[in-house]
Formats: structure tokens, sequence, C-alpha cells
């Protein structure tokens, strides 16, 4: 969970080099109840600098700054001591460039072409440690045939994906829990919650916000076929007050 100061609120920084959408952001952040715009920045240097006197909560990141490689903005606030979230803020869908960012540092990729409440809503899951992923990301990696492995850094198992365990891991980028998972696709919660584990173990990781990133990388495997939504997930459907956003 995030500490969030200032009665409650998500403390925001606001770092891209196109003025009039900074400013407008800015605006409009600042009006949402909960939240707070602590400054808004054209360029690294000055978010760098404003985060080394400020408790930060989340910075909004545009794509560019946030994809500037190892020596650029979000690796050289973690080196120098932040420990808030980052929400890359884009201008299209991209898987690869998705990932790029996520290797980063980011917490999620946020679509400029979203509503308002959409991205408030981003901003509250990236702040409490859950990873946001925009569903036209989601629906690009499900369209992606890919070499029927799952493998992080050369350590997960080369053997392919069951039909199960592609709709579960589907179920979880969306971020629906088990029990929805398991609904949609008319298996108990306990399989769902086994294939979870699976899936954990093929790709050597943890949490459902590192097996989202292993996915996002490209390092997940749907041999003989693409994935395929559950029955209970829709196109562009963000998760309901019932499902857990991915934690960390």
């Amino acid at each position: 969970m995030n500490e969030q100061t200032g009665e409650g609120r998500i403390r925001l920084v606001l770092l891209d080099d196109q003025a009039l959408f900074r400013t407008s952001l800015g605006r409009l952040l600042a009006s949402q109840p909960g939240l707070e715009v602590v400054r808004e920045c054209s360029n690294s240097a000055e978010a760098l600098e404003v985060l080394r006197g400020s408790a930060v909560d989340v910075v909004l990141v545009d794509f560019d700054h946030a994809t500037e490689g190892r020596d650029g903005f979000m690796p050289a606030a973690r080196r120098n001591g932040y420990r808030g979230r980052f929400l890359v803020v884009a201008g299209a869908a991209d898987v690869s460039d998705s990932a790029m960012a996520i290797r980063l540092g980011a917490s999620g990729v946020f679509l400029k072409t979203e509503p308002p409440e959409r991205l408030v809503q981003a901003i509250t899951f990236v702040a409490n440690g859950a990873a946001w992923l925009d569903q036209r990301v989601i629906r690009l990696l499900a369209a992606q045939p890919v070499d029927g492995s799952l493998s992080v850094d050369g350590q997960g198992s080369a053997s392919s994906l069951t039909d199960r365990d592609k709709k579960v891991l589907l179920g979880v980028l969306e971020g629906f829990t088990n029990r929805r998972i398991g609904d949609g696709l008319g298996i108990s919660e306990g399989s769902v919650k086994a294939s979870v584990q699976h899936l954990f173990q093929k790709a050597g990781v943890r949490t459902r916000s590192r097996l989202v990133r292993a996915a996002l990388e490209g390092s997940l495997g749907t041999a003989g076929g693409r994935l395929r939504p559950p029955r209970s997930a829709t196109a562009g459907e963000a998760p309901s007050s019932g499902d857990a956003p991915h934690s960390t």
C-alpha cells in the first residue's frame, strides 16, 4: 500500500514535455478528490529534483521519458531513492513498447485515448501496489502466437502451456479473481488456483504482477493457438469492485 500523505491524498508528479497536455492533465487531476498534484514537470531533470525533495506516490510519465533506457528517468529516480510508482501515459497501444516500459520500472501503461475516470482508477490501482494493464494491450497480447514456452531470464520451464493454463493466464491479465476466472471457464476456484501456481512455477515468479510482466516481455507461450478470453471477460472491461488488481 502506498503511504498517502496530505490527509490521505495520492500525491502526483506529472512529467510530459507537451505544455498544453501537461497543464490540462494537471488541472483535471487536481480537481479530483483524493489526488494532489505536487508538480508538473517538462523534463526529467526537473522531475528528479522534485522527487528528491518531496513525498510522491505516483509519477505520471510520458512514454518517451519512460523508455529512455537504463540511464533514463525511471532508473535514475530509483537510484536516487524514489520508492513510489510510475504510471506511463502513452499515445498508442503496443505490446513491445509496453514491455519496455514495464522492464524499466513502470507499474502500468495508460492510453491517452481512455476517459478521465479510467485514469483516476489507474492511478489508484498503481498507488496501492497493483499493476495497470490497458485492455487493448491485453487484446493485442492475446492475439499474438508465440513460441510455446514460458520462461523468465532463462529460469522457467520450456514445456508448453496447457489449454487451461492459457485461459487462466488471460484471466490473470484481465485482473480477474480466481473465482471469476473459474466461473468464466466452468471450473472450480481450486482448479484455477492450481493453474496459477503452475504458471508461477513455469515463469519463475511468485506474484501476479510478475506474471503480467513476464507476459508483456513476450516470455509466455501459447503454442498451437492464441489466448482466448474467459466467457465472463468482455473487451474493454475494467476489473469490477469484486476483482483484485494485480498485486505486488
